[in-house]
């Protein structure tokens, strides 16, 4: 129950910082450079300057970094995962050996590089969306793709973001749902802790059953809402605020533009 309780995916905070009243648009754009600049690296000093790099953000957020940190236990088991895998698969220099399993001094470098990583993606898309809520989401996204119109290339951009940003607005909702189910069932003598993986995955199904009911009855529930306030999609809508990209974005886009050069110079150094 506590993976629940620490899931942040699609959650959005409301504070009054910088970044909150940055334009989506523009935090959208510097998070997807950012991921680019994470995959691109293979030095570890690439890796420190954007972990300070998300680490002011997150300061100027005035989010909670050890809530911003809650996102990462969720998918910790993966990330260690990860790391054992290179453990023990990597050729190299051997250091340790447990039973037929060897530790090689390649496999551990690897191993904590990759898992870094891992850690930095989770923590640039976390920053996002802990300071961005859907409906800015949902425009910041809508006036990105709106460029393909420019080229002339068919992209029903609105209903894009709405489909993307409606996914991630029903993560946290859904995920309430399976932990108020999980109450439930074990008020009724569900046993969700045995050692016994036959047994867990009997016991999963009560859970899934009522989940996948539940989220069409919210699905439809949603479809009438839209429809109710005569939503016919992104044709000849209007927008209650419009986006302007102001001082303090322009700023913080150049920022994060020379972050990402020096981690480019100092890559090919």
């Amino acid at each position: 129950m506590k993976f629940f309780k620490n899931l942040t995916i699609g959650q959005y905070i409301h504070k009054d910082s910088i970044i909150h009243q940055l334009d989506p648009r523009i935090k959208i754009l510097t998070t997807f450079l950012i991921i680019i600049v994470v995959f691109l690296i293979d030095k570890w000093i690439g890796f420190l300057i954007i972990s300070a790099y998300l680490f002011i953000v997150i300061i100027l957020s005035k989010v909670n970094p050890k809530y911003v940190l809650m996102g990462i236990k969720p998918l910790l088991f993966i990330i260690i995962f990860t790391l054992l895998i290179h453990f023990f698969t990597t050729q190299g220099e051997i250091i340790y050996t447990i039973w037929f399993f060897t530790v090689t001094k390649e496999g551990v470098y690897r191993g904590l590089f990759i898992a870094t990583r891992l850690f930095l993606l989770i923590m640039s898309t976390s920053w996002l969306t802990l300071t961005t809520s859907p409906i800015a989401l949902t425009d910041g996204i809508e006036r990105l793709l709106s460029i393909f119109k420019i080229i002339r290339i068919p992209i029903p951009a609105h209903e894009i973001a709405m489909m993307m940003t409606i996914a991630l607005r029903f993560i946290p909702t859904l995920m309430e749902e399976t932990e108020k189910i999980m109450k439930a069932q074990i008020a009724r003598g569900a046993d969700f802790e045995s050692k016994n993986i036959v047994k867990r995955i009997k016991n999963m199904i009560p859970i899934i059953i009522p989940l996948f009911i539940n989220a069409f009855h919210r699905a439809d529930e949603l479809a009438i809402a839209m429809e109710a306030r005569c939503y016919r999609g992104g044709n000849g809508r209007t927008h209650y605020r419009e986006l302007s990209i102001k001082t303090n974005d322009r700023i913080f886009f150049i920022i994060t533009f020379m972050f990402i050069i020096t981690v480019f110079v100092l890559k090919f150094i």
